[in-house]
């Protein structure tokens, strides 16, 4: 007799489909979380997530391919752009590197573009431009220096950026600050360091305006007046958070740089200042830091002074600024006379040396020089040092 119960079996559980998920987790066949821009099993598995259809199937976070567009130092020429697909990318954000991109890669970035001829720096360039293809705030701020630095070139007057110029300062600077407010782990502090420094170039190398009359201190105050001095503190501020000295940090090997850097000034006197900058800033064997505002910035410009241009350093050149700090830049806001011929004698020196000086040097030198023959003529021992006076080319 046929059993009238209808058999039961156990209803079977429909796995659900990832309908939205990344072509790389259906290619391996893996349930995608569909979190963009970078889904978990992609970051895992260290390639992109291709959600777009722009991006390559199963394309490598950190391709061997790009290191060796680094690595390959072996002749001085230059090597040729790639034609294929490079991306710089992290487990957050992603951006594929065009043509112009690759081509700035091999003409510039492959080398020091800070002090050509210093070795410790090439290396540490190297080195920061693998870190710049996952670490994409950084290779954003290296194009952005890269793109200035060809400006500088081919612009000898100077020319205001270009849009792709502010497109990667831009970038680089909105990664990066949403970078700083998530905890900083051991292996992005040198991209961190050297992102701090890049912006920091470029705030310093790129002046809102392009014409001595236009410039600070001929045209009236305003906010961005400093910001270069700003970025340059601001960078500073992320010294204990980066550990540029940390026994690991592809920067230990600028040791020396970073110890001028920091080198201590002399407490008193006039040692080491010539005779005609000393009465210029009234000092005399009894001046020190607490008694005369000009002092430390006096004696930081002395150190490079008398050097020959191709011996100055970074180092030497960041002693001067570093201090513009207290009474002293409250001076140079003020337009002081004696602040202002300081700067404009730093300008001169280090603008000589490197390159992101001299492209602000172009307008603020001449403009500060207008202003003291406008407003401070009768001020000899400032004078003195302008072109026509009688140290003007000591």
């Amino acid at each position: 007799m046929a059993s009238t119960c209808s058999r039961q079996f156990p209803e079977r559980r429909k796995k659900r489909r990832s309908r939205f998920g990344c072509r790389n987790c259906k290619l391996r066949k893996l349930k995608c979380d569909e979190g963009e821009p970078q889904c978990k099993r992609c970051s895992s598995f260290g390639i992109l997530c291709n959600f777009k259809p722009n991006i390559p199937d199963l394309q490598p976070l950190a391709d061997d391919s790009v290191r060796s567009l680094v690595a390959a130092r072996e002749r001085a020429e230059l090597q040729p752009p790639l034609t294929n697909a490079v991306w710089t990318s992290d487990a957050s954000t992603f951006y594929q590197l065009d043509a112009r991109c690759q081509e700035f890669v091999t003409r510039y970035l492959g080398r020091s573009l800070i002090t050509p001829d210093d070795p410790n720096m090439i290396e540490v360039n190297d080195k920061l431009l693998i870190l710049a293809f996952t670490h994409p705030f950084l290779m954003h701020a290296s194009l952005a220096v890269a793109l200035a630095y060809d400006r500088y070139l081919n612009n000898p007057l100077g020319t205001r950026r270009t849009l792709e110029e502010c497109y990667h300062w831009h970038q680089s600077t909105a990664l990066f600050n949403r970078r700083l407010r998530e905890p900083i782990e051991t292996k992005d502090k040198d991209a961190i360091w050297g992102t701090a420094a890049a912006l920091a170039l470029l705030t310093f190398s790129t002046p809102d305006c392009y014409t001595p009359e236009e410039s600070w201190p001929l045209k009236p105050p305003d906010p961005s007046d400093w910001e270069w001095l700003r970025m340059s503190k601001g960078k500073m501020s992320l010294w204990r958070i980066a550990n540029p000295l940390r026994p690991d940090s592809l920067f230990r090997v600028l040791a020396p740089t970073f110890a001028q850097m920091h080198s201590p000034l002399p407490e008193k006197g006039i040692d080491g200042i010539s005779r005609g900058l000393a009465i210029a800033c009234h000092l005399d064997d009894s001046s020190t830091a607490e008694n005369n505002p000009y002092f430390n910035a006096a004696h930081a410009l002395s150190q490079i002074q008398a050097l020959p241009d191709r011996q100055v350093t970074i180092g030497q050149i960041e002693l001067f600024t570093r201090s513009i700090r207290g009474s002293f830049t409250s001076l140079l806001q003020e337009k002081d006379p004696v602040a202002l011929l300081l700067l404009y004698l730093w300008y001169r020196k280090a603008g000589r040396s490197m390159w992101w000086i001299e492209a602000r040097a172009r307008v603020e030198c001449p403009s500060i020089c207008k202003y003291l023959r406008l407003y401070h003529k009768g001020h000899n021992s400032v004078n003195a040092f302008l072109p026509g006076g009688s140290f003007a080319d000591r």
